[in-house]
């Protein structure tokens, strides 16, 4: 494997880093859930991947499409309220469209594209609602523009985290207009929404994971 793909070790290697991350800030992801949500974020994540990697550990994939397609529906049957469904759907998606061994930059691109389609469709939120997708489509325009430019994995995928993690700091200021912290209208300016803060820590997981390899 060259430094412009991903093999299915480093997707399996990916999750189980993602797990470990999630473990380690699940208490702050909750602490930003309590101010305007059911208070379960951390904990959510925490179930799906630890699930997750439980499942990988005997699994036998012959694509890398195959470890993100299990990840998701383990995160689906494992993950109560929006954040199974939501992120579960993502991976599901990104697996059906990886489907050889490797994946080079443009392909994960592409599936990437495919994920943040599929939680659009499912959650309805756009950019600016105050939700995962202000983490997600900042990191996928940034992942996009440097696969396009002939960047590297590597670089592709730091670009990604760092736009994610612009993106989760900037919906601190928002009114939230999708998911539970809506109904709090006004209320909910001045917190950084935990969807976007978890989805920006799987990005720099990602970002980290291909940059140790």
């Amino acid at each position: 494997m060259n430094g412009d793909s991903v093999d299915i070790d480093l997707a399996r290697t990916w999750v189980r880093a993602t797990a470990a991350a999630v473990d380690k800030h699940k208490d702050h992801l909750t602490q930003l859930d309590s101010a305007i949500g059911d208070a379960d974020h951390g904990i959510n994540m925490h179930r799906g991947f630890s699930a997750a990697t439980a499942v990988l550990a005997d699994f036998e994939p012959e694509t890398v499409g195959a470890v993100l397609f299990k990840t998701g529906t383990t995160l689906i049957s494992s993950v109560g309220g929006a954040s199974g469904p939501l992120y579960g759907s993502a991976f599901r998606a990104m697996g059906k469209a990886l489907d050889a061994a490797t994946a080079d930059t443009e392909q994960f691109a592409a599936a990437l594209a495919a994920g943040l389609e599929s939680v659009q469709k499912l959650g309805a939120a756009a950019p600016g609602d105050k939700t995962m997708i202000d983490a997600y489509a900042p990191a996928l325009a940034a992942f996009r523009q440097h696969a396009g430019a002939g960047a590297d994995f590597a670089a592709a995928a730091l670009a990604a985290a760092d736009a994610a993690e612009e993106g989760m700091r900037a919906t601190t200021p928002m009114q939230a207009r999708k998911g539970r912290a809506s109904y709090l209208g006004a209320r909910s300016i001045g917190h950084q929404d935990p969807g976007a803060t978890s989805t920006a820590l799987i990005f720099r997981t990602l970002a980290e994971t291909v940059e140790a390899r």
